[in-house]
């Protein structure tokens, strides 16, 4: 797998996405960020880099990750076929080690012996924990405090793996915070520090190289499916926090017309102020922690209070090429509620042995909607980026909870 033949020219040389993306920083991580984007130009050229990476994706990651087709659930929603992309089954238990193991490698070049990573749900932070073992360099995570109540089990994880994991207990004690405090450390350590920024977010390069790092899905995803039905899916649906996973799915399809693609965002309680994580569901314009991009903010341009039931989801701004998309209307997106989100979970735990992350579910809601309304001989892609082991005692009391009312 290249990462040196994106299916776009963009974004430009300043990191823009059309209108949204670029670089929005302190004059201190100018000089870093132009570093860490020399570096990453220079790899993409550099084959025994690509080989290193493709060595580790494989022995250490356990790619290429199987295209499954959920047969029992396909069957009871009475529609298009359903193939699961099993991110799941990697190492770890999510996508997320896809980036983190190329930035880790980036990092080496660099000479850096200190990473430092923000986490929501812990599996960016576990896979950051994860890399940095295994090249022996000292990791520091900050998680909000609410994130690692929620998370337990990753926070564990994270120190079982040599990690320092830093609880952040300002404003809402979640991703938003954790990445506000990663930036600080990162200011004040840069000589000696490299970043693993977990999304397709913040400053330039970050969003195309996290993106890059993960087109691996959905490159896979087109030669699997072609090789099984002989033809590309109608539908690609993935979950959308900062929109990791999502873009990495899509973007090797972005230049087949006839492939539909739905991300799908955090509805929480509904679309009201404060309860939910949808940016596109009345969100604005915006900067926001190094970048340009829709997000939800009040109308003095404060950044408004999020919820989601997934704590991977539960952010105020979307990835700069997630806005640009929307705005030229070749990706849908939409949201499931935290309700929606839960039912799909215990569905596809019941239907396909299959336990899945939080996140994935509300992608999983979405096809849900979508695969009745399609014919039997259509073809849906679902990301299944991450297991659900972190959920399943978090799930258990909604579902429990509710069952005994």
């Amino acid at each position: 797998m290249s990462i040196s033949a994106p299916e776009t020219s963009l974004p430009d040389s300043g990191g823009h996405f059309g209108t949204f993306g670029g670089r929005f920083v302190p004059e201190t991580l100018v000089a870093a960020l132009d570093e860490l984007t020399a570096e990453y130009e220079a790899a993409k050229q550099d084959p025994e880099f690509q080989k290193e990476l493709d060595h580790l994706l494989s022995e250490f990651c356990g790619r290429e990750t199987p295209l499954y087709l959920a047969e029992r659930w396909t069957e009871n929603l009475g529609g298009a076929k359903i193939y699961l992309k099993r991110e799941d089954l990697l190492h770890t238990g999510a996508h997320k080690i896809n980036n983190a193991l190329g930035q880790v490698l980036l990092a080496k070049r660099l000479g850096k012996k200190r990473i430092i990573a923000e986490t929501g749900a812990g599996q960016h932070g576990v896979a950051t924990a994860t890399v940095a073992a295994r090249f022996g360099l000292e990791c520091v995570v900050y998680m909000g405090s609410v994130d690692m109540e929620r998370q337990h089990l990753n926070v564990v994880r994270m120190r079982l793996l040599g990690a320092e994991v830093v609880g952040v207990e300002a404003g809402q004690k979640t991703l938003k915070e954790a990445v506000n405090e990663a930036l600080r450390d990162w200011v004040t350590n840069v000589r000696t520090t490299h970043y693993i920024l977990g999304s397709a977010l913040g400053p330039h390069p970050y969003p195309m190289m996290v993106r890059d790092f993960h087109r691996v899905i959905g490159v896979e995803a087109r030669r699997q499916i072609l090789k099984k039905e002989g033809r590309l899916p109608n539908l690609l649906i993935a979950c959308v926090g900062g929109g990791s996973n999502a873009i990495g799915l899509f973007h090797p399809f972005l230049g087949d017309e006839d492939v539909r693609m739905t991300g799908v965002e955090a509805g929480g309680h509904g679309i009201r102020h404060g309860e939910h994580a949808a940016r596109f569901q009345g969100g604005k314009l915006g900067v926001l922690q190094g970048t340009k991009t829709w997000l939800l903010a009040d109308d003095d341009g404060q950044i408004e209070l999020t919820h989601s039931v997934s704590a991977g989801l539960d952010y105020a701004a979307v990835g700069p090429e997630h806005a640009f998309l929307q705005s030229e209307g070749r990706v849908e997106y939409t949201y499931a509620t935290d309700d929606e989100a839960l039912s799909a979970f215990k569905e596809l735990s019941e239907q396909e042995g299959i336990i899945p992350a939080l996140e994935s579910s509300h992608a999983l809601a979405e096809v849900k909607k979508a695969a009745p309304k399609m014919s039997k001989d259509d073809i849906i892609i679902v990301n299944l980026s991450g297991r659900g082991d972190k959920d399943v005692e978090q799930a258990a009391k909604y579902l429990l909870g509710e069952e005994g009312e």
